[in-house]
């Protein structure tokens, strides 16, 4: 145990406090592990508490629910119970420790050792614990990393690596969100090493880390470094442009769309809409995240050829073509492709402008020709067509009336 100690609001309250009352009984012991730890320490927000304990997962179940919380067996076979308590969930599992590792595909067995917990981890900023007390327990020396922001792997890094290639996306990922400086040689030279595993991983496991780390802060250093040691193509199938990314990340944190995965990767790597469409089935991006993907490039597209002169850019226009959102992103989009770009503070404007213009509303709809003698068919179709892009062109001042006239 440390000196340290975590005196976050979130390991104060009632919620998790009544999980500690449940768990801790008859010599069992619970603590609080991982990310959440890790980012208190970091001054970074907690989403997620996973608590560790030594009491076998049937005990956690029997007693949380005896004492009036929610239980939910998501894993419970491999030592996880999930817990609500106060409408906040918390992931609990056993100790434990590798007998044989096979991958992925560890044999382990539940016990009550917290150093052979903590070495079956990661990286050693991840396996720190604290106690409902907030006193820091750091089996593994991994608090000083920590504080340093230091990513290193626990033990052998090449070890780590091959028990669970992710591992090596995941190095990347949070040295991006936590790190400080060059990433750990050691990790960085096996991950290299390793990187072929990368091809074994499945694209919903790939997508869901790279979706985080395009949108961290060192997301760019960390992705030309992959890039230049092969590893990025390997997850991409295709060409990135780092300096576009890079551009682009350069907006934060004034313009919220660049913490947006699916626009950031669509920054990265999107220039046609055969990118998009690769990228999406690759890492198994949602329908919504392929929609504003190319959604962005649509809008974008006129921008991008020439050098986005934000007075110039006709915002009513566009806004009514994409919509609102679609706009703002296919501008952004524009920004950072640009080999000569605009002052910032005029790309600013240009967004608040499409951030506040009201969207133009046509004024005609298909019954009012049917009302003005225009028969039942593709006429319809073709002359509503028509009489829109004449109100576009007037710059959207042609009234109803204006336009029935030009029938």
């Amino acid at each position: 145990m440390t000196d340290r100690r975590i005196t976050a609001e979130w390991l104060q309250n009632n919620a998790i406090q009544a999980v500690f009352d449940a768990i801790e009984r008859h010599d069992d012991a619970a603590r609080v592990v991982g990310g959440a730890v890790r980012n208190s320490l970091l001054d970074k927000p907690v989403a997620d508490i996973d608590i560790a304990t030594t009491a076998a997962p049937s005990v956690v179940a029997e007693r949380t629910e005896r004492a009036g919380l929610k239980v939910i067996p998501t894993g419970i076979d491999h030592g996880t119970v999930t817990v609500i308590s106060s409408g906040v969930a918390y992931e609990i599992t056993t100790l434990r420790e590798d007998i044989e590792t096979f991958g992925r595909q560890a044999k382990v067995r539940f016990g009550r050792d917290w150093t052979e917990d903590a070495r079956r981890r990661d990286f050693t900023m991840n396996a720190l614990y604290c106690d409902r007390s907030g006193a820091i327990h750091d089996p593994l020396g991994g608090l000083t990393d920590c504080l340093e922001r230091r990513v290193r792997f626990i033990g052998s890094a090449r070890d780590r690596i091959q028990e669970d290639y992710l591992r090596i996306l995941r190095f990347f990922r949070i040295h991006a969100a936590y790190g400080n400086g060059e990433p750990d040689p050691e990790g960085l030279t096996a991950c290299v090493h390793e990187r072929e595993g990368l091809r074994s991983l499945s694209a919903e496991r790939i997508g869901m880390e790279m979706k985080r780390l395009v949108v961290a802060p060192l997301a760019p250093q960390c992705l030309l470094l992959m890039e230049n040691h092969g590893l990025l193509e390997i997850v991409t199938g295709g060409v990135s442009r780092i300096a576009h990314f890079t551009a682009f990340r350069g907006l934060a944190p004034d313009v919220p769309e660049v913490d947006e995965p699916a626009l950031a990767l669509a920054a990265l790597v999107g220039f046609v809409d055969e990118d998009m469409d690769r990228l999406s089935d690759r890492l198994r991006l949602s329908n919504s995240e392929r929609k504003r993907m190319h959604g962005a490039l649509a809008a974008g597209s006129g921008l991008i050829a020439k050098p986005v002169d934000p007075a110039a850019v006709d915002t009513r226009k566009l806004l009514y073509r994409h919509g609102r959102q679609t706009s703002v992103d296919g501008v952004v989009l524009a920004y950072s492709r640009q080999s000569a770009t605009p002052l910032k503070r005029d790309l600013l404007e240009l967004l608040a402008r499409l951030r506040s213009t009201e969207i133009p509303v046509f004024p005609l709809k298909g019954r009012d020709l049917l009302a003005n003698g225009i028969a039942p068919g593709p006429d319809v179709g073709s002359v509503l067509e028509r009489l829109e892009s004449c109100w576009i062109e007037s710059g959207f001042a042609l009234t109803a009336k204006e336009l029935i006239g030009r029938i």
